[in-house]
C-alpha cells in the first residue's frame, strides 16, 4: 500500500517519503504518534489527521480513504474496499507541495510554546514557537505566527519570519531575510537580504544574497508545476519553489513560482529561474 514517490521529486530523491521531516518530525513518526497503540495501518505515504483517525477508529469501517478511494490507514492485513470512510483533511502526499500542506496543518495546530533556546530581549514573538535546544533568537527577530525551529540555529539579527514555517536543526536565517509559511531542513542557510515563501527546501542549502521566490500569479489562478511531462495543478495560490539537498544559489537569483531545482544544482548571479533545473 505505497505510493510511487517520484512525483516528489527533488525532495524524494535524497529520502524516502516516510523520513522526510514535517514540523522536524519524521513522517514515519507522525504516524506512529497518532495511530498509537489502536494496531491500525497507516500509509506510509499519508498524512493522517487526528480527527479523521478518530472518526475512523469510532466508526465502525475498515479503512480510511481519501477522494479516490484509496487507503491511508486501515484495520487488520487489507483494507476491505467495500467497507470505507472518506477522510475530510487526511491525504496522500503524492507531490512535494504535500509536504508543505503538511507541515502548515502540524504547525498551525501547535497549542503551547516549548522554548529551550535563547530569545533576546528586543526579539518580537507574536504566536506559537517551539525553539530547539542551543538556538539564539538575535536582537531585531520578529516572528509572526506558529513556528517551529530546530536545535542550534542563529536566526537573526533583524529577519521576520512567519507562520506557519518549520526551520530543522542548524540554520542560519540572516540579516533582512523574511520567511513565511516554509518548511526548511537541517544545516540550510538563508543569510542575507532574500524573501522565501510558501517553499520547500533541502537539506545544507546555501542561498546566496538577494536570492528571491515569487509565490504569486498576476492573475491570481492557481500554480501549476510539471511533473514528468505532466502540468500539475498544485491547488495552491500562494507557491513558491521546492529545492532538493546541497543547491547553492548566486546573489540575486530569482525564482519563478513553482519552479524545483534537483539536488546539487547550483544559478549564478542574476540568474532568473524560469524553468526547473534538473542538473
Amino acid at each position: 500500500m505505497s505510493f510511487d514517490p517520484s512525483g516528489c521529486a527533488p525532495l524524494s530523491l535524497t529520502r524516502g517519503i516516510a523520513d522526510f521531516p514535517i514540523g522536524n518530525i519524521p513522517l514515519a513518526e507522525h504516524h506512529r504518534r497518532v495511530a498509537g497503540d489502536t494496531g491500525v495501518n497507516v500509509n506510509p505515504c499519508a498524512w493522517i489527521e487526528p480527527a479523521d483517525l478518530a472518526e475512523f477508529l469510532t466508526s465502525g469501517k475498515s479503512a480510511l480513504v481519501d477522494g479516490s478511494r484509496l487507503p491511508l490507514a486501515w484495520n487488520g492485513d487489507e483494507p476491505d474496499p467495500d467497507s470505507t470512510l472518506v477522510a475530510k483533511a487526511s491525504f496522500f502526499i503524492r507531490y512535494p507541495w504535500d509536504f508543505l500542506r503538511a507541515n502548515e496543518l502540524y504547525v498551525s495546530a501547535l497549542a503551547s510554546n516549548s522554548i529551550h533556546g535563547e530569545i533576546h530581549p528586543s526579539a518580537v514573538v507574536e504566536g506559537i514557537l517551539h525553539l530547539g535546544l542551543g538556538t539564539r533568537i538575535l536582537p531585531g527577530v520578529y516572528i509572526e505566527g506558529n513556528v517551529v525551529i530546530g536545535a542550534n540555529c542563529k536566526i537573526g539579527p533583524n529577519c521576520y519570519i512567519r507562520g506557519n514555517t518549520s526551520i530543522g536543526d542548524k540554520c542560519h536565517i540572516g540579516q533582512s531575510v523574511e520567511i513565511k509559511n516554509c518548511l526548511i531542513l537541517s544545516n540550510t542557510n538563508v543569510g542575507h537580504l532574500s524573501y522565501i515563501g510558501d517553499s520547500v527546501l533541502g537539506e545544507k542549502v546555501n542561498l546566496g544574497a538577494g536570492t528571491t521566490t515569487s509565490n504569486l500569479r498576476h492573475d491570481g489562478k492557481n500554480h501549476r508545476s510539471t511533473v514528468g511531462s505532466n502540468l500539475i495543478d498544485t491547488g495552491r495560490r500562494k507557491f513558491g519553489t521546492i529545492i532538493g539537498d546541497h543547491v547553492h544559489t548566486g546573489i540575486n537569483t530569482s525564482i519563478y513560482p513553482g519552479r524545483k531545482l534537483w539536488p546539487n544544482t547550483t544559478t549564478r548571479p542574476g540568474d532568473i529561474v524560469q524553468k526547473d533545473i534538473l542538473q
